[in-house]
């Protein structure tokens, strides 16, 4: 139980440590990307402060143009009119303006103007509409300048943006297959940890098996050999009972040899004392009496008894 306790506590220190590297990796991804996003921030601060300054400093090297001299030197946008005859002005300059009759119904529509006024009035204008048409077009060419330029930058952005977000992928790609290389190496670790936890309960079991076979066995032969020594202390008994019985068989046909062998002697005894004493032939003396009574239960027991099992 210790062991598979301390192999269950090795795995999660691993699975721990796999995970931290996977949190780790994770962060520096993060920080990467907010690094890479920094960068591409300032990088866009710092081309609209360009544009700012460069915008500036142009504000600051416009010189007048030929129009605001112009104007300037010649009393305003009316030519040094009042609003009434300059407005009066340009509506009859639409209406008959190239027409013969041009001069006469300006001069009927403006009233204290001379003939003079007039003309001059109409030569300052036709220099005014010339300077304003290059004024306008200088413009547009400016505002196409400005514009090329803005197409310019934003292509340049789409194209730096377009580097950062390859550049982005690409390292997304890479982390993604470092990710995909670490879960793999984790699953094979994980499946060699099964593999290699199988095995080593297999190995076990076996032990344990193997284990419990020995101690079975000797288990056994610890029975065989109690039942075997049973068997010889059994035997042994038995042959010292038998060996006992023989001794005390041998002693007692010893006795019986022996008190044969007086009653022998006593009958002789007897026989010359009958030739003496008629009268006690027939009887038995005490002596005999006494050793009939003691060979009497002796006789009448077993010679030799072998008990059986």
């Amino acid at each position: 139980i210790e062991k598979e306790k301390t192999g269950h506590l090795c795995n999660r220190k691993n699975d721990f440590r796999v995970e931290y590297r996977l949190l780790e990796e994770l962060e520096h991804s993060m920080t990467v990307s907010r690094k890479m996003e920094k960068a591409e921030i300032l990088q866009q601060l710092s081309k609209i402060q360009n544009n700012v300054k460069r915008l500036q400093q142009q504000l600051k090297d416009v010189k007048p143009t030929p129009e605001c001299k112009f104007l300037q030197r010649t009393g305003g946008r009316q030519g040094g009119w009042d609003d009434y005859d300059h407005q009066n002005f340009l509506k009859i300059g639409i209406k008959y303006r190239g027409r013969l009759s041009y001069m006469d119904e300006a001069l009927k529509h403006l009233s204290g103007k001379t003939k003079e006024d007039t003309e001059q009035h109409d030569k300052w204008y036709q220099e005014y509409v010339i300077l304003h048409e290059r004024k306008k077009e200088s413009v547009k060419k400016w505002k196409e300048k400005q514009q090329q330029e803005k197409e310019r930058n934003f292509q340049e952005k789409e194209k730096s943006e377009k580097m950062l977000k390859e550049r982005w992928l690409q390292h997304e790609e890479a982390q993604k297959q470092k990710a995909e290389e670490e879960r793999k190496r984790k699953q094979a670790w994980k499946k060699q940890k099964v593999v290699a936890y199988a095995i080593d309960q297999a190995s076990q079991l076996k032990l344990e098996e193997k284990t419990k076979k020995q101690q079975m066995e000797r288990q056994s032969h610890v029975k065989l050999l109690l039942e075997r020594n049973t068997l010889q202390k059994t035997v042994k008994e038995e042959l010292e009972k038998l060996e006992n019985e023989k001794k005390e068989a041998a002693e007692k046909e010893g006795r019986k040899k022996i008190a044969a062998e007086e009653i022998s002697k006593f009958q002789e005894h007897v026989e010359v004392q009958v030739t003496k004493d008629g009268s006690t032939l027939n009887r038995p003396s005490k002596g005999w009496e006494e050793r009939r009574q003691e060979m009497a239960p002796a006789a009448a027991e077993p010679l030799l008894r072998v008990s059986r099992r």
